[in-house]
């Protein structure tokens, strides 16, 4: 395939939040690959991560890079050892953080990181389930380890890592305690959580003690008082506050990035230590194989994510960025092709 297609593209990493719009070849796919005409793509907070060098430690790319990291579309070309997937599958994906690139016409994509998409979803709300839905997934399961009849507070659980997490801590036993926005009280109340705090009227270090779980979207601004609500031997894992020595070992780093990251994380692994809590940290991966079960959670409960209301082509993929990177997006931010 010697095609040409739209690609949203950097040259280096910036402190300016801008990609350009390249014509590029239509990727050839290997023998596990498949080829997908891309529907629409999400941008998260996480491309303004990857723009600006700030992950680079835990993944470094090649430019130019075509950037994005979820998109929802229909398979156009299958690799030769693929079973399970044919030409005109409505997938989704997160993509594999290696090898990233979500806002081109045309993705090439290892069938082991997709899945199909959930059929109560349009094109437009599935782009916006696998990243913030992994991210949930691997928390509750990998990082946390949660059992159910055990309790969870999410601050800021009223946006769209919330409408995942929530189902899908509730389907796992566990009593879900949000705090977030009034707006959002009763659409995350009707997803399954059990108590929902409104932050500007109730501060919830006064109202919550003894919980076994916090999963921080915050970041470090709120770290010591989440400590102070978690019981003794409870963990806190954060979306945001960032990477410690324990991240750095799980992911099996070089030693020198373990150095790195032990000492970038020794402040809030000391300020666990003191509230005898574990800190942990959660950059999230592709696996299609717990993409699956997420579309059965987001089937059975009827999830939709939220979605902010203009569309963006790839032509406008900079306005996109720009109001991700310091608007106050009413959902998720997504361009369609």
């Amino acid at each position: 395939m010697n095609k040409m297609m739209k690609a949203a593209q950097i040259s280096r990493y910036s402190k300016v939040i801008e990609a350009q719009v390249n014509e590029v070849r239509v990727p050839d796919i290997g023998d596990n690959d498949v080829l997908i005409k891309v529907k629409t793509a999400a941008i998260n907070p996480l491309e303004m991560l990857i723009m600006t060098g700030s992950v680079k430690l835990i993944q470094d790319y090649a430019f130019p890079l075509t950037i994005g990291n979820e998109l929802a579309g229909v398979v156009e070309q299958v690799g030769k050892h693929v079973t399970g997937y044919s030409v005109g599958d409505d997938v989704y994906t997160r993509l594999p953080i290696e090898k990233i690139g979500a806002i081109a016409e045309y993705v090439a994509v290892d069938a082991s990181a997709i899945a199909r998409m959930p059929k109560n979803l349009s094109y437009e709300e599935a782009a916006a389930v696998a990243l913030t839905g992994l991210t949930a997934y691997q928390g509750l399961h990998e990082e946390l380890n949660v059992q159910s009849g055990q309790s969870v507070f999410i601050p800021g659980g009223s946006g769209s890592f919330g409408q995942m997490a929530v189902p899908l801590a509730k389907s796992l036993g566990l009593t879900v305690i949000v705090s977030g926005n009034a707006e959002s009280r009763e659409r995350t109340l009707k997803l399954g959580a059990d108590q929902y705090l409104d932050y500007t009227t109730q501060n919830y270090e006064d109202v919550l003690k003894n919980v076994d779980y916090v999963i921080d979207t915050l970041g470090p601004t709120e770290f010591k008082k989440e400590l102070s609500i978690l019981k003794r031997g409870g963990r806190l894992l954060s979306l945001r506050t960032g990477p410690n020595k324990r991240f750095a070992k799980d992911r099996q780093l070089p030693f020198w990035k373990q150095t790195i990251f032990s000492m970038a994380g020794a402040k809030y692994d000391r300020m666990a230590k003191k509230h005898d809590v574990e800190y942990r940290f959660i950059f999230v991966r592709a696996n299609g194989v717990q993409l699956k079960e997420i579309t059965s959670v987001v089937e059975a409960n009827q999830v939709v994510p939220a979605l902010h209301p203009k569309r963006f082509t790839i032509d406008e993929v900079n306005e996109a960025l720009q109001l991700v990177a310091t608007g106050r997006p009413k959902g998720k931010v997504i361009i369609t092709f």
